[in-house]
């Protein structure tokens, strides 16, 4: 689709294709020999006088960064969904990633060409699995491969794409006579629900009269800004169909950056909330939401709320509290750079220069404020690695350095004991193309062990402790005590520390070191090392002999008191639980539930449709290692499944 937008725009010449590896969007060696995309790209193209600025993001949930670190940034989503599969699980992933970002979007109902594709079910599928309203603009002319155009059901005329043009030309027709009453049924029903949104069109809409097409489109803009619906389009993009009116539609109905509320953020100084307008005159503030390290130099793509920036100037980086200055500013598009002067507000662009600058911080220049950061999700599967030569051990740590720099869900560790270096992530599939990309990119030939799962930890029972740390300096003896309890929390809430002494000893003012020293025994368990999680810990009581050393004493008290009272209070292994989806024909689902059950998974629901069933289910990753390849034997290669990461929990014999 993408492709089909820059050729009609006349950002390219001629359009790419993702099955034969052409994409201009697609432009990563794997992306093109996988047929997927991995890391998103941006361009800019113009339609109707309007700048378009889009990021294509990938689809596959192992990438699921790229997409949150894209909606938050941008002001208007386009969601793709297949006429045939409908609404997907990973549909419903990004979905509930725009309305965190609370990003008005339009849906693109596409493959209408295909054999099984169904516009009206994957608009109930809309409602039922959302919970959004769809609001069908179109309707589609011709069924399956018979599809060739679409119904307007705003101008209420038909649209047809010539062929011989790639449809870069199109006419508009009559409404076919056979699909008339259908297309009368649907443009009430628009009329009906716009009626709600303005007093001015119900007034019209009741008393019967005729109501203008601009009046219509401006009605549509109103609700789609405000989210109160979502706007439905359909179409072709392989077979060069409806790109155009999703052009015009992006234009009409998505938010532009002076539409969208002024952002909000902190001041750092009070914590006081703080608000940016979207103007020229307004002190610059932008979000930095991705990086990129390219020949040896730090490209980091941001997005301006407010104000502008100039090649030379200098930028305050709100997180760390340093100045930067920008050496080179970038109009991005996919892997091709053009060179710009100043960047102004609303814009999305690559910023040379800003060395320590790093994914979700914020940059100003006079007035600072903290924007809401990026949202992270924690890494789920690790592996070790070591490089084939010995000689590549620097070269290697550096490059999975650079490449953790890009990619904040992918974290590198040295465990100086097993001389290891472990690398985590969000599934296979994202290592793997790590991997590979150490090879290609870095020239680094490694060898790669066994997945293994991150776990945490937690407690299953509650425990109290009285703990004491003594420490003679230059013959003098210090001390500090800590009496504290321990008890399970809420799955999924974290640690949590309540500073009960505070209520007998209101003035004590030595609490952050003992909460240092808490979260620090808490980042490696009592079991196997991992991570604690899920406590509540209660401070009773604290003292000291020596207010010089209160710091170091409580610290030190603190840390091994938790520790102690963790394992006594029975410590647990938490596992990483996925949400799984198959989707498998009828014929083979009693083999598949069978399997599942096997692997200890919670079967949660079973959706039974003509040929086909899902199911789903809470998978715990331990038991999940080579399931495609399972999947597929027990199938026939006929049953297809999508995997992501829910939530940590205790599974038995573990």
């Amino acid at each position: 689709m993408t492709e089909r937008i820059l050729y009609y725009s006349g950002k390219t010449y001629k359009m790419g294709e993702v099955h034969e590896g052409t994409a201009v969007m697609d432009y990563l060696r794997q992306e093109q020999e996988r047929g997927i995309t991995i890391t998103s790209a941006a361009t800019t193209c113009f339609w109707e006088d309007h700048e378009i600025q889009i990021i294509d993001t990938p689809g596959h949930v192992d990438f699921t960064i790229e997409v949150e670190r894209s909606l938050r940034v941008l002001d208007g989503m386009i969601a793709v969904f297949s006429a045939v599969e409908g609404v997907e699980p990973q549909s419903e992933t990004v979905w509930r990633q725009a309305d965190k970002y609370n990003v008005p979007r339009i849906a693109f109902i596409n493959k209408m060409d295909r054999i099984g594709s169904d516009f009206y079910r994957v608009l109930e599928m809309m409602r039922d699995k959302l919970g959004c309203d769809p609001l069908a603009l179109q309707m589609p002319l011709g069924h399956e491969d018979g599809f060739y155009g679409i119904v307007d059901l705003i101008a209420m005329k038909g649209i047809v794409w010539d062929e011989e043009t790639l449809g870069a030309t199109f006419h508009e027709v009559g409404i076919p006579k056979e699909v008339e009453e259908k297309a009368a049924v649907l443009r009430e029903r628009l009329l009906e629900r716009l009626s709600l949104i303005d007093d001015r069109f119900m007034e019209l809409y009741l008393e019967d009269e005729r109501i203008e097409e601009g009046l219509i489109i401006e009605t549509i803009r109103k609700g789609s800004v405000a989210r109160k619906f979502v706007p439905v389009l359909c179409g072709s993009a392989l077979r060069n169909k409806g790109i155009q009116p999703l052009l015009d539609a992006i234009v009409r109905y998505l938010p532009s950056p002076l539409d969208v509320p002024p952002v909000e953020g902190h001041d750092p100084g009070t914590g006081e909330v703080d608000y940016r307008e979207p103007r020229a005159g307004e002190d610059f503030t932008a979000l930095a939401f991705k990086v990129l390290m390219e020949e040896g130099r730090k490209l980091v793509y941001v997005r301006v709320y407010s104000g502008k920036i100039s090649v030379g100037d200098d930028v305050y980086n709100v997180n760390l509290g340093k100045k930067e200055k920008i050496s080179r500013i970038y109009k991005i598009h996919a892997n091709h750079k053009e060179r710009v002067e100043e960047a102004l507000v609303g814009s999305i662009v690559g910023m040379v220069g800003l060395k320590e600058t790093s994914t979700g911080h914020t940059l100003t220049r006079n007035r600072p404020i903290l924007l809401e950061p990026i949202g992270l999700y924690q890494p789920v599967i690790s592996i070790a690695v070591e490089p084939k030569r010995n000689v590549d051990q620097d070269k290697m740590l550096l490059s999975l350095q650079r490449i953790s720099e890009e990619d904040p869900t992918f974290i590198v560790q040295t465990d100086e004991h097993a001389y290891q270096t472990v690398v985590s992530g969000m599934g296979e599939l994202h290592l793997d193309v790590i991997m590979r990309r150490l090879r290609e990119e870095f020239g680094v030939d490694v060898l790669v062990g066994k997945p293994q799962v991150v776990y945490k930890e937690t407690i299953e029972h509650s425990a109290s402790v009285e703990q004491h740390f003594e420490k003679i300096i230059n013959g003098v003896l210090y001390k500090g005590s800590v009496s504290l309890v321990v008890s399970p929390n809420t799955r999924g809430e974290g640690t949590v520390i309540l500073p009960e002494m505070l209520k007998q000893q209101p003035d004590f003012s030595h609490m952050q070191p003992i909460e240092e020293g808490i979260h620090e025994a808490s980042q490696i368990g009592t079991i196997k090392g991992f991570p604690i999680t899920d406590i509540r810990v209660s401070i009773l009581s604290a003292s000291f002999n020596n207010p010089d050393f209160a710091r170091l004493t409580l610290k030190m008290a603190s840390h091994d008191g938790f520790k102690k009272a963790c394992v006594e209070a029975g410590p647990a292994l938490l596992v990483p639980i996925m949400s799984l989806t198959v989707t498998t024909p009828n014929e083979f689902l009693g083999e598949i539930i069978a399997d599942l059950h096997a692997r200890k998974c919670q079967i949660t629901n079973v959706v039974s449709e003509d040929t086909a069933t899902t199911v789903k289910a809470n998978a715990p990753l331990t038991r999940m290692f080579g399931y495609s390849t399972d999947l597929r034997s027990l199938s026939q290669g006929r049953a297809a499944f999508s995997m992501y990461f829910s939530h940590y929990d205790r599974i038995e014999n573990e």
